[in-house]
């Protein structure tokens, strides 16, 4: 195994490509670009060549003692072919990464869901380090899980198990971007928050989160912090209505998985200490008494470092 190995987060704001020392899990450097505007397969894909390009100019260590690139993208994944086979939060339909980026660099490439490789890294150098019997959730633009049983990443019959953000809570529900209706995703995701205040603050309600707004830019993780730190009232229920939601859904999968431990990522967790905590209580008293009195919760301890060194390590899941 070569030390090197490039490693790329696609999510639905931003694109994060890492050279990670495989020997010790750092980061050697890294190139971040936004994708908030850069919807659709091409697009997407011209983003990660030039993340790619940027990376290996930017770096005094040759190509050719590169061993791999890892690619986790927020979507539902074919690992074997390496096709990212839907991504509505980017716009992205049956897009070969493996192809198109292994013929353009010609290093092998793998691929894999974006919380996927977060639960890799953490499971390596992080929050699961010794612990093979986990769940990841990672909240963001979207909600997304991996689940970890025996130390192995749970894929499903499809590849695409772990998709917590559309498990159905209100059947007759908010419309997702996946087409269905009432996804926690709908209701739980830094977005569902960000439509909630924007929708209020239309009607007229007053909200201290209207001093940090900027035309044209959502609203932001750190805008909602602080917002709560000043005790707005719409803020706190906005989020209070997420921490529900996301409460509910990860009781149901204490209660179906019955997991050792469940790993929280994700930009609105790491920047909003009030929304983890409160989703953490609510999840206890939600979830059956044995299961509650036994799961352990923890943040990411990696943070926005996770994707890139859990997909620096890929080339490990498929042998």
């Amino acid at each position: 195994m070569k030390r090197y190995a490039i490693g790329i987060d696609l999510g639905g704001t931003k694109i994060l490509t890492a050279l990670v020392d495989r020997f010790n899990g750092k980061v050697v450097h890294f190139v971040k670009k936004k994708t908030k505007n850069a919807k659709g397969s091409e697009n997407i894909y011209n983003k990660m060549v030039e993340s790619i390009r940027d990376l290996i100019g930017e770096i005094d260590i040759p190509a050719n003692e590169i061993g791999s690139i890892g690619v986790g993208a927020a979507g539902q994944i074919d690992r074997e072919n390496g096709i990212l086979i839907a991504a509505p939060n980017l716009d992205c339909f049956d897009f070969n990464i493996k192809e198109r980026i292994q013929d353009e660099f010609a290093i092998p490439v793998y691929v894999g869901n974006d919380v996927e490789i977060a639960a890799l890294g953490e499971m390596k150098f992080g929050s699961a380090m010794n612990c093979d019997d986990f769940v990841c959730v990672f909240v963001g633009t979207g909600v997304g899980s991996s689940i970890v049983k025996g130390g192995k990443i749970i894929k499903g019959a499809t590849g695409t198990a772990g998709e917590i953000g559309h498990m159905i809570v209100d059947v007759n529900g908010r419309p997702c971007n996946c087409g269905a209706h009432g996804c926690l995703e709908a209701y739980a995701s830094r977005t569902a928050i960000e439509k909630r205040i924007e929708g209020a603050l239309k009607k007229g309600r007053p909200s201290v989160i209207s001093e940090y707004l900027e035309s044209g830019k959502p609203i932001t993780s750190g805008m909602i912090r602080k917002s709560i730190k000043r005790d707005d009232e719409l803020v706190k229920q906005s989020v209070d209505e997420a921490a529900d939601y996301l409460s509910a859904g990860l009781a149901s999968i204490i209660n179906l998985i019955n997991p050792k431990l469940i790993i929280l990522g994700g930009g609105l967790i790491e920047a909003v200490d009030y929304f983890y905590e409160t989703t953490i209580k609510k999840a206890k008293t939600k979830c059956l008494p044995v299961p509650a009195s036994k799961i352990e919760f923890k943040k990411a301890l990696l943070g926005d470092y996770s994707g890139v060194i859990g997909a620096a390590f890929l080339e490990e899941r498929d042998r």
